[in-house]
């Protein structure tokens, strides 16, 4: 995975800033971050089409694999609508047509098919 560094500084006794190491956004915050990105610049988007194509939404999905358990868990919790991620990433379409539209069953046959393929989140 490829980190973002984030620079941090602190202030001496004195007043005067000091450089401190940067650390690695580690995969849940960069996660986090990007959903918020999307989130805000996207909510009032009635085409989920359109939103998929908004580049944090597009920068999640190219994290791969790795950001599976985190859709899933967003999915879960919230019914975020993850699915074209999802389905980008893992090829997977496991929502039946008669589901399609209604955000709770298409969560659920979401998580339903990661449990099935072994997923936790």
């Amino acid at each position: 995975m490829a980190s973002i560094p984030v620079q941090q500084s602190t202030e001496n006794l004195a007043g005067n800033k000091a450089d401190v190491t940067p650390r690695a956004e580690t995969l849940d915050e960069r996660f986090r971050r990007l959903a918020g990105e999307w989130e805000h610049a996207t909510l009032y988007l009635s085409s989920m089409e359109a939103a998929s194509k908004h580049p944090a939404y597009q920068e999640i999905i190219a994290i791969g694999p790795e950001v599976v358990p985190l859709l899933l868990r967003d999915l879960e919790t919230n019914h975020t609508h993850w699915f074209i991620a999802l389905n980008q990433i893992t090829g997977a379409q496991p929502v039946p047509k008669e589901a399609s539209g209604n955000i709770r069953k298409m969560a659920q046959a979401w998580l339903n098919w990661a449990k099935d393929k072994g997923f936790s989140w």
